[in-house]
């Protein structure tokens, strides 16, 4: 899924109306699975200035950032951090990691040939679903359009939740950015 998305819906799931700060809490965690691949490819793109090439096509399958990758995207790591939070009954890392583990199971069945490995430290192990949330040959003509609309629903969730002025203009953007995202895989990247 596409980052937006998982923000959106993250904060959806685990938000709650008048508790901007709960709702944050939750963006920050959706975030999380994702923030590895913006640091090393931002770095590697505009501070090192490697080819975007070598960079999806090499770098993003290197043993060094799959490692990475394995870390943040733990199943097994985020529902450890979401039982420590439960256990001390602490709201806002409830939502972080919530909506971190959110991220993950929607994720887990929407990457081809690029998923991560869910079960580390267990296991190595990456699944490859038959589905795509960006490429075409995979489902995502069908996939994305889903996705889009369950964005939608949750950031139309997040508005009702009437957290502040701040929390609507982030789902404004975070909405915008789904759609441009989704418009772009599948009629720029997509065929």
């Amino acid at each position: 899924m596409n980052t937006p998305a998982h923000l959106l819906i993250g904060a959806a799931v685990m938000g709650k109306k008048n508790q901007p700060r709960l709702i944050w809490a939750a963006m920050a965690g959706a975030l999380m699975p994702d923030f590895s691949l913006y640091l090393l490819a931002g770095v590697s793109l505009f501070i090192l200035g490697i080819d975007p090439h070598v960079v999806f096509n090499q770098l993003y399958f290197s043993d060094a950032w799959q490692t990475v990758f394995a870390m943040d995207n733990s199943f097994i790591l985020w529902g450890a951090g979401l039982a420590a939070a439960l256990w001390w009954g602490k709201p806002l890392l409830v939502a972080f990691a919530g909506a971190g583990l959110i991220h993950l199971c929607l994720d887990f069945p929407l990457h081809h040939d690029d998923g991560r490995s869910h079960f580390w430290p267990i296991s190595w192990w990456v699944f490859e679903s038959p589905l795509s949330y960006w490429d075409i040959g995979h489902g995502a003509s069908w996939v994305a359009p889903l996705e889009g609309a369950l964005a939608a629903v949750a950031a139309i969730r997040l508005w009702l939740m009437d957290a502040g002025q701040r929390v609507k203009s982030a789902l404004v953007v975070l909405l915008m950015g789904e759609l441009w995202i989704t418009w772009s895989w599948l009629f720029n990247f997509g065929q």
